[in-house]
């Protein structure tokens, strides 16, 4: 449990180092077999940490006046579907992996999902005095096992106006540290009001604006030796870099006002397996490996976002809903000046 409640507090780093140590144990299989299965073991929360770092970008399509400074504290959710919680795993994929009861593939949990029951499979390993050996392993549950069904994102954001129709936008999150856990975040954006531009601007009744923003993620999680690799310094570390672009249209009134926004998102994000593991079967043969892989995922997809603003002199309050890959709500607490 302590595990995950360091992974929600961290904005999910990673939302799969609940179970990393598991996956480090299939280091003993080889280190293609190892990484063939965190690569689909990680795809869905890589997928979604993705998708949740890119809301709240925006809260209006209308500019502010120029000179105008906004600080936003946002709060977001994405509520994993039940597909992205399970894969297909074939054991013809692995070279040293079969099924413990013989199976030729099976439903198998991912970061996000839960093996329930659990799942054991049989993994095969060369032993230089006696040969090929065998020891079973149960395949490593997600955060599903905790009843944890979300994915929680929150920012500080802040924007200024150095012209008319034009926003400049950052945000980040404090870097946060614990005794395992580390995480920093940051991204910048830029939002236009292309209805500025146009002569008859103040009488329209509805803005469109374009938004590009950048966001960077780069997290660590240090994690105790697992069952059967010793070894020192051992962590998993991601570097995840996406690019958002959103059309917005929305009201432009004076109080309370609705926008609507359809996005693409691109990016990518890099996992990383450190350190040294000694593979052992605890006797006598011991193998070190150093550094054992890098699994890279490739993210991209469609967005739609409604929602809507109410703003009180120099307070404001926004929430919207997404449609994408990962569902997502989220609420944005507003000061301008």
């Amino acid at each position: 449990m302590k595990k995950i409640v360091i992974t929600i507090v961290a904005c999910l780093v990673i939302v799969s180092v609940r179970a990393q140590e598991n996956v480090n144990d299939l280091l003993a299989a080889g280190v293609s077999d190892a990484q063939r299965f965190t690569q689909d073991y990680m795809a869905p929360a890589s997928e979604g940490l993705a998708y949740g770092i890119n809301n709240g970008w925006f809260n209006n399509a209308k500019s502010p006046k120029r000179f105008n400074f906004q600080l936003s504290v946002i709060g977001n959710v994405g509520f994993i579907n039940d597909d992205k919680k399970s894969f297909q795993m074939n054991a013809a994929d692995y070279e040293n992996i079969r099924f413990e009861d013989g199976s030729g593939s099976k439903m198998v949990a991912t970061a996000l999902g839960n093996n329930d029951p659990d799942v054991r499979v049989i993994i095969t390993y060369d032993d230089p005095l006696f040969g090929s050996q065998e020891t079973e392993l149960v395949l490593p549950t997600g955060i599903g096992s905790e009843g944890v069904n979300l994915i929680p994102t929150g920012f500080l954001q802040a924007s200024f106006s150095p012209f008319k129709g034009t926003q400049l936008i950052g945000r980040f999150i404090p870097k946060i540290e614990t005794e395992d856990a580390k995480l920093g975040l940051y991204g910048i954006g830029l939002q236009q009001e292309f209805t500025s531009w146009l002569p008859a601007d103040k009488v329209l009744p509805i803005a469109v604006s374009g938004l590009v923003a950048y966001t960077h993620l780069d997290g660590s999680y240090d994690f105790t030796d697992a069952e059967f690799v010793d070894g020192e310094n051992q962590r998993v570390e991601t570097d995840m870099n996406t690019v958002l672009l959103q059309l917005i249209v929305g009201t432009k009134l004076k109080i309370i006002n609705f926008y609507a926004g359809l996005g693409y998102i691109t990016g990518s994000s890099t996992t990383d397996l450190l350190g040294t593991y000694r593979v052992t079967d605890g006797f006598l043969f011991s193998e070190e490996i150093n550094d054992p892989f890098s699994v890279k995922h490739d993210i991209s997809g469609i967005r739609g976002t409604l929602g809507a603003n109410l703003k009180v002199g120099f307070f404001g309050l926004n929430a919207d809903y997404t449609i994408a890959e990962f569902d997502s709500a989220t609420l944005g607490i507003n000061f301008s000046f």
